[in-house]
C-alpha cells in the first residue's frame, strides 16, 4: 500500500520487551481501585475462578494471534489481517473498533493517576473541586495530575519507542517484584474464614451468575497481549519471528495469574464484605489487616509504576495501530507519518494525546463504564483475526491443523464477549451510556473514514 511516511520506524525492540509491552499492556491499576467492583460481582471464589477462566479461555485468541503477527508483522494488526479478506469499510470499522481498545485505557489511567494519589494525599488531591459528572466531582489537582501525565507520555512517545520501551521494561519488572512481596506477606498473614461466602450471590446458580459477571469484564483487563504486534515493525533485526507468539503467550498466562493472585491475596488479608461494603481499595485492606501505612505505601508505589506502564503501552499500541491505518489511506494519511530524527508516528501520538486529555475531563465517572466498552471493543478485533486467520488459510488450501481448531475456539469466545455486552437479556449487558459512547467512537471513525484521501 502506498504510504506517505518519510521514515521508517526505528526496529530496536527484543523479545523481553515485547513480553513487557503486552504484559504491560494488560495489567494496570484496576486490581487497587476497582477490587470493590470486582469483589461485589463475584465474590473471592467468582472473581478468581472469573480471571482463571477468561484467561484460559482467551489462550485460543492468544495462540491465533501468534500466528498472525508471525506470518504478517504489520503495526496495523487487526486491519492487516482482514485486508483482503473482508471488503475495506468492514476492515476498517474492526481495526478503528481495536483502537478504542486500547485508546480509552488512555483516559482511564489518566484519571485513576488523581484517584492513586488521593489516597495517599487526600487533602490535597481532594481539594478545590470544579463540577461534576454523574454525581462525581472533578477536583482541580486530579485533572492537572492527569493531563502532566498526558503530556509524559506523549513525550516519551514522540522521542522514539527505544525510551518507551526501556521505560515499560523497568516498570513492568519493578512491578512483578512488588507484587511478589506483597502477595506473600498477604498469604503469609491472611486468613481463610475472610474468603467466606466464597461466591458473592447464593446457591450454584448464584455462584454461576458470580463467575459470569466477572467474565464479562475480563477481556477488558486482559486486553494487551496482543499489543505485541502493533510493535512488530519496530523487531530488532534478526528477531526470531517464532518470538512474538512466546511473549504473547506468557503476557496472557501471567496476567491471568496476577489477576488470580491478587483477588485471592487481599480476600485472605481483609474480610471481602466489608471491603465492598466501604468500598475500599486493595491498599485500604492491607493497611487494615496489617495495621501498617507502610505495606499501604508499598502497594501505591507498585500500583503507580503500574498505572504509567499500562498508559504507556496502550499508548504506544493505539498509535502504531493509527499509524498502520493510515498507511493504507483509509483514514487521514498525515496519521502515517513518520517523525525523520526519533522514527516515531508522531502526528499519531498528537492525535491520542489529545484525545486523552479531552476524555480526562470526565473523571472518576468513566472508570466502571470504561471497562465494559472496552471488553465489546476487543471483542470486535480478536474475532476479526481469528475469522482472518481461516479464511487465509483455506485461501492458501492448507489443511485444518492444531492452529486452525484453536483459532475457530477463539473465534467461538471472542462472539461470546461481544454476545455477552450487547445483548440486552444477558445480566450485565451494556446500558445506554455505554451504548452512547460506542456511539459516539463509531461517528468519529466515520468522520476520519470520510477524510480520507480516495486514489
Amino acid at each position: 500500500m502506498k504510504s506517505d511516511a518519510p521514515a521508517d520506524l526505528v526496529r530496536t525492540l527484543t523479545r523481553t520487551e515485547y513480553f513487557t509491552f503486552g504484559f504491560g499492556t494488560m495489567v494496570g491499576v484496576g486490581w487497587v481501585v476497582l477490587m470493590d467492583d470486582w469483589l461485589a460481582r463475584g465474590g473471592p471464589a467468582g472473581a478468581a475462578l472469573g480471571f482463571l477462566l477468561g484467561g484460559i479461555l482467551l489462550l485460543p485468541v492468544a495462540a491465533t494471534y501468534g500466528r498472525m503477527v508471525r506470518a504478517l508483522p504489520d503495526a496495523g494488526g487487526e486491519i492487516a489481517y482482514a485486508e483482503g479478506i473482508f471488503p475495506a469499510p468492514a476492515s476498517f470499522a474492526a481495526a478503528w473498533t481495536m483502537v478504542l481498545a486500547y485508546a480509552i485505557v488512555c483516559p482511564w489511567e489518566a484519571v485513576a493517576v488523581g484517584n492513586l494519589l488521593a489516597r495517599v494525599f487526600p487533602g490535597l488531591f481532594n481539594a478545590m473541586p470544579l463540577y461534576e459528572v454523574a454525581g462525581r466531582t472533578i477536583t482541580l489537582p486530579r485533572l492537572a495530575v492527569g493531563l502532566l501525565l498526558t503530556a509524559f507520555v506523549a513525550w516519551i512517545n514522540h522521542r522514539g519507542i527505544h525510551p518507551s520501551a526501556a521505560a515499560q521494561k523497568i516498570l513492568t519488572f519493578a512491578l512483578l517484584g512488588l507484587f511478589a512481596v506483597f502477595t506473600a506477606a498477604g498469604f503469609a498473614r491472611g486468613d481463610s474464614a475472610n474468603l467466606a461466602p466464597l461466591f458473592a450471590r447464593p446457591g450454584s446458580a448464584g455462584a454461576a451468575l458470580s463467575i459470569l459477571l466477572v467474565l464479562q469484564i475480563v477481556p477488558y483487563f486482559m486486553t494487551g497481549f496482543e499489543s505485541v504486534g502493533k510493535g512488530s515493525e519496530e523487531a530488532r533485526p534478526g528477531f526470531d519471528p517464532r518470538d512474538f507468539g512466546r511473549a504473547i503467550l506468557a503476557a496472557a498466562m501471567i496476567g491471568s495469574l496476577f489477576y488470580v493472585t491478587i483477588v485471592l491475596a487481599v480476600s485472605v488479608v481483609f474480610p471481602w464484605k466489608t471491603l465492598v461494603t466501604e468500598h475500599l481499595g486493595t491498599e485500604a485492606a492491607f493497611e487494615r489487616a496489617f495495621s501498617s501505612r507502610a505495606v499501604s505505601r508499598l502497594i501505591l508505589l507498585a500500583a503507580f509504576l503500574s498505572l504509567v506502564k499500562i498508559f504507556n503501552g496502550n499508548f504506544v499500541a493505539a498509535t502504531r495501530m493509527l499509524f498502520g491505518i493510515g498507511k493504507r489511506r483509509l483514514v487521514h494519511p498525515a496519521l502515517a507519518r513518520v517523525h525523520p530524527r526519533h522514527g516515531t508516528p508522531h502526528r499519531a501520538v498528537a492525535l491520542m494525546a489529545i484525545l486523552t486529555g479531552a476524555a480526562s475531563f470526565l473523571g472518576d465517572a468513566i472508570l466502571v463504564p470504561v471497562s465494559e466498552v472496552g471488553s465489546l471493543a476487543v471483542g470486535v478485533g480478536w474475532l476479526t483475526t481469528c475469522l482472518s486467520e481461516r479464511a487465509r488459510a483455506r485461501r492458501a488450501g492448507r489443511p485444518l491443523d492444531r492452529g486452525g481448531v484453536l483459532a475457530w475456539i477463539g473465534a467461538a469466545v471472542s462472539l461470546a464477549v461481544i454476545a455477552m455486552k450487547a445483548l440486552p437479556f444477558v445480566a450485565g449487558s451494556f446500558s445506554r451510556s455505554e451504548w452512547v459512547a460506542f456511539a459516539g467512537w463509531s461517528a468519529l471513525g466515520a468522520v476520519f473514514w470520510a477524510m480520507r484521501t480516495k486514489d
